[in-house]
């Protein structure tokens, strides 16, 4: 039986002399032959459409690849291809028309060619012959039509086409990089991935060079503009099955609205559907993408549901830094609350946000004013500083008692260069049943969030009873306002995600670890706090945390992966890092701030952590701030277990007898103890929590249980 002419390799000798305008009798007689012994086939084919197994057309013998064609005019040539590179548009390579080299793959019974003219489309075509002349000042550029997906799908076990045989493509929101006249949306192409096979695919992809090439988005296509994944705007609908994530890669099919922007006087595209086949060799291809080995996963909302990926090395120096700040230098048992890559998925899901609402402030110190400690501040500032620089716009919620001390502070850091700006203020008093609501949404819709991101660092923690707990039990309720009531209403409005920072179990946002807070944690089972964020990061020192989640910014940002993720491969890769990022991190200061340490996961010489200190020193009314805050960043990259670490040796500025810094010591001048003899009672609204754990003689001090 006598092959199909599109599959066959002689057919790629016909297309090519068809094109040529040579004759049927000047082909060597034995290929005459074979194509009038195909003619009935041909015919048959044109009549009746059937859909093509691309499977088998990418791996013929001869090199045949499937592709769909572009064919601009010359002088046009240079700036598409420019705009192909600078966006995710799988391009394989170009050639001059009159040697193409390309032979129809499907037969649909339609038209194959699409022509353009000013922008317009006006018409389809069966063929390009007609435009023979035209063709000889035109350039034919190839573009991967999806083969190199379904075929990395396969090889990864992956399910590939559906029934239908076809895949269906959307138009999105997403503004692709503008070149010379070049201007457009990204047009995406999506396939249903079981969720369990997620680390398989995104393995697959970026195992390899050219296309595919990993997914712009994976998650909800609202997230790309795309309203219901039933309506396609190419192909036919498919819905994502139970268990199914929508993936999407990056469409040919933005070239379509690409050619319409030009507005060139003509142009020729491949229909939407169809292709030719092409003998295209890979060292020919232009594609600018390059092998990803190592790239890795994380889901970070699943309301709406939102993965995000990043290179391994990324995503290992973040979990050594994890490592780092979870060292418990009071053996407070802060081990127990521990879960694994919360410090990731939290830098992720703050990579992707662009508008912060951050939270500080733990008033331990009820017998003074200000009665804050000076854990949380420093590691706010430090956090806000650097999601400015990343261009996130970032606010920050006090109590009202307390909003002239952080106006104050804000005012000189920003006069001090720790902030480009003073970051707005905001207080929260929760007077009616929807304030949360208007607090967090544009007139209360919760389709406009005013903030995608809460975060919450070493701030007082409301417990299961409704009240306030510092380590001592001691409620101080009536220093907070019911800022916890915003992190409540955002687990209900879907688009904000949040992060608690704590080193105790009392903090907002240690909800999710309350259950090991009350078995693990000295008087947890009254002081845990109750109210959950979707991410808790667990330090030693919540200081810690808010660096660490600056520095986890830094490294993710420094990742062409996960910045190629970002813009959804819109852009050309660069990895020169704007500058004013390294002026926003904390940096590590030993021996009095006379000389700075660069932390190697960031490679900076900064100094933003000794101003923030100088800032509270002043402010908080401290004796002395220790400079070694980070200090153990410095053993990020190192062989020894955390050599810098603070607590490796201890200074006599760690005394056990010092407290504040870090949730009551080493850091505030020493205070008698609400519950000891030299207090002399209880401070006025101050009361003893209910609770039976530390009840009885009172345990040897220690530097972590000697405050908070």
């Amino acid at each position: 039986m006598c092959k199909d002419p599109g599959s066959s390799p002689h057919s790629l000798l016909w297309e090519r002399s068809f094109m040529n305008g040579d004759r049927l009798q000047d082909v060597p007689m034995a290929l005459s032959l074979h194509v009038k012994s195909c003619l009935s086939l041909a015919l048959r084919s044109v009549t009746r459409p059937r859909m093509p197994d691309l499977r088998s057309l990418s791996s013929m013998a001869g090199g045949l690849r499937p592709a769909s064609v572009v064919v601009l005019p010359e002088s046009l040539a240079p700036a598409f291809e420019s705009f192909c590179q600078a966006n995710p548009l799988p391009l394989m390579g170009k050639r001059k028309v009159p040697t193409l080299g390309a032979a129809p793959a499907t037969r649909p019974g339609g038209a194959q060619f699409q022509r353009y003219e000013a922008g317009i489309c006006t018409g389809s075509l069966l063929s390009l012959e007609d435009h023979g002349g035209q063709l000889e000042d035109m350039v034919a550029f190839m573009l991967d039509c999806g083969s190199s997906l379904e075929g990395t799908l396969e090889e990864a076990g992956l399910p590939t086409w559906d029934a239908a045989g076809e895949a269906r493509a959307y138009k999105t929101t997403m503004p692709c990089a503008a070149i010379a006249g070049f201007c457009c949306h990204l047009v995406v192409t999506m396939r249903p991935v079981p969720q369990d096979k997620m680390s398989r695919l995104v393995q697959a992809c970026g195992s390899g060079g050219g296309e595919p090439g990993l997914p712009v988005h994976i998650g909800a296509p609202e997230l790309l503009g795309i309203r219901d994944l039933a309506k396609p705007d190419f192909g036919a609908p498919l819905a994502c099955p139970p268990g199914a994530v929508p993936v999407f890669w990056p469409s040919w099919l933005t070239c379509l609205d690409a050619v319409s922007s030009c507005k060139t006087s003509l142009a020729f595209t491949s229909t939407p559907g169809c292709s030719v086949l092409t003998d295209l060799k890979d060292t020919e291809a232009t594609a600018s993408h390059h092998p990803t080995p190592g790239t890795e996963v994380q889901l970070i909302s699943e309301a709406p549901l939102h993965y995000s990926i990043a290179s391994a090395s990324a995503t290992q120096k973040i979990r050594k830094l994890e490592a780092v700040i979870a060292t418990d230098p009071g053996s407070r048992g802060i081990g127990h609350l521990l879960q694994a890559d919360e410090l990731l998925r939290a830098s992720l899901a703050l990579s992707h946000a662009r508008s912060v609402l951050l939270t500080t402030g733990f008033p331990t110190h009820f017998r003074h004013e200000p009665p804050e400690e000076t854990d949380g501040p420093p590691g706010t500032l430090a956090l806000a500083s650097f999601l400015q620089a990343l261009g996130k716009a970032a606010s920050l919620v006090v109590d009202r008692r307390a909003l002239g001390l952080f106006q104050k502070l804000v005012e000189e850091a920003v006069e001090q260069g720790v902030l480009k700006t003073r970051i707005p203020i905001l207080t929260y008093t929760g007077v009616s049943p929807g304030a949360a609501r208007e607090f967090l949404c544009e007139a209360g819709d919760p389709k406009l969030p005013r903030f995608d991101h809460l975060v919450a660092i070493e701030r007082t923690g409301r417990a299961a009873d409704g009240n306030h707990y510092n380590a001592r039990k001691v409620n101080i309720k009536q220093l907070a306002d019911p800022i916890d009531d915003l992190f409540l209403e955002a687990q209900r409005i879907p688009g904000i995600s949040s992060t608690g920072v704590g080193d105790g179990g009392n903090e907002l946002g240690m909800g999710k670890v309350k259950e090991a807070v009350r078995k693990h944690i000295w008087n947890g089972d009254v002081i845990a706090c109750d109210v959950a964020a979707d991410f808790a990061v667990i330090a030693g020192v919540s200081n810690w945390g808010g660096y660490a989640l600056a520095c986890a910014l830094h490294i993710l940002n420094s990742c062409e992966v996960h910045r190629r993720y970002l813009r959804k491969a819109a852009g050309r890769s660069g990895a020169a890092i704007d500058q004013g990022w390294s002026q926003a991190l904390p940096s590590v200061i030993k021996g009095g701030g006379r000389r700075t340490v660069r932390p190697p996961c960031c490679q900076a010489d900064l100094s933003s952590v000794f101003c923030l200190h100088l800032l509270l020193r002043k402010r908080l009314q401290t004796a002395f701030i220790p400079s070694a805050d980070l200090r153990c960043l410095t053993s990020m990259t190192s062989g020894g277990k955390h050599a810098g670490h603070p607590c490796a040796t201890r200074g006599p500025e760690w005394s056990d007898w010092q407290r504040g810094h870090g949730g009551g010591w080493a850091a505030l001048p020493w205070h008698p103890r609400p519950d000891g003899p030299e207090a002399g009672g209880h401070h006025p609204g101050c009361t003893q929590g209910a609770g039976t754990r530390g009840a009885g003689p009172r345990a040897p001090k220690t530097s972590r249980d000697a405050y908070k």
